[in-house]
C-alpha cells in the first residue's frame, strides 16, 4: 500500500497527516480553517486519495502558519508514500472548469520541486480566508512533495471558484500522474533510472 504519515510540531502548529494514494477519496480534515477544510476535502475526493489532516495552529494570529505547514506535511507524506516512484505515469495535465473559471494544472512527479503559479484573485478574502494562502499551500506542497507543478487560471471572476478550480485541478492531475502504468511495470519512468 502506498501510504505516508507525517507528524510536524513547531511553536506555531501541531500537525498530523496521513494519506493513502490508492484510496477512495475518504477525507478526515480538521485544520481550524473552514474554507481550507473544504478545499482539502474536495482535493481528497477528486484525487481518490484517502487523506487525514489535523492541525492545531495559531489561528488567533492568522491562518498562514496552519495552511503553509499543512502543505509542508502533506507534501512530505506524499513523497514518503511514493517511495522510489516505480511504475507511476509521472506526468499529467488537466483543464478544470468551475462555472465561469478555467484553470490549467500540469504536474511532473520528478523529484525536482518547482512551482509556477499564475493565478490572480480579484478579492483578498473568501469569507475570512486570505486568498494569498492558496499560493502558499501550493508552494509548500510542491516543494516538500518534490514535484514540478504549474497552475494557471486562464480566466475567472469568482474567488471561490478560482481557488476550487486550482485544488480540483491539482487533485485530478495527481490522480493521473500517480496512477500505476502497467506498461512501466517495475521501472522508474526516467532514462536516468531514478527520480
Amino acid at each position: 500500500m502506498r501510504s505516508g504519515e507525517v507528524k510536524r510540531r513547531t511553536n506555531e502548529t501541531d500537525i498530523a497527516v496521513s494519506l493513502v494514494i490508492d484510496g477512495t477519496g475518504k477525507a478526515e480534515i480538521k485544520t481550524g480553517v473552514g474554507f481550507f477544510d473544504h478545499m482539502l476535502e474536495l482535493f481528497a475526493r477528486h484525487a481518490l486519495i484517502d487523506l487525514s489532516v489535523t492541525v492545531k495552529g495559531d489561528t488567533h494570529i492568522d491562518d498562514h502558519h496552519s495552511v503553509e505547514d499543512a502543505g509542508i506535511a502533506m507534501g512530505e507524506a506524499l513523497k514518503q508514500a511514493l517511495g522510489s516512484k516505480k511504475g507511476i505515469r509521472r506526468y499529467a495535465d488537466v483543464h478544470l472548469p468551475m462555472d465561469e473559471t478555467l484553470t490549467r494544472v500540469a504536474v511532473d512527479v520528478s523529484g525536482r520541486p518547482f512551482l509556477v503559479f499564475r493565478t490572480a484573485f480579484a478579492a483578498q478574502k473568501i469569507g475570512s480566508f486570505d486568498t494569498e494562502l492558496v499560493r502558499e499551500f501550493f508552494q509548500a506542497f510542491a516543494i516538500n512533495a518534490g514535484i514540478t507543478l504549474h497552475v494557471e487560471t486562464l480566466y475567472g471572476d469568482n474567488a471561490h471558484h478560482i481557488a476550487e478550480s486550482c485544488f480540483k485541478g491539482l487533485a485530478r492531475a495527481l490522480r493521473q500522474a500517480l496512477a500505476l502504468d502497467p506498461r512501466e511495470g517495475d521501472r522508474v519512468p526516467s532514462t536516468k533510472g531514478a527520480l
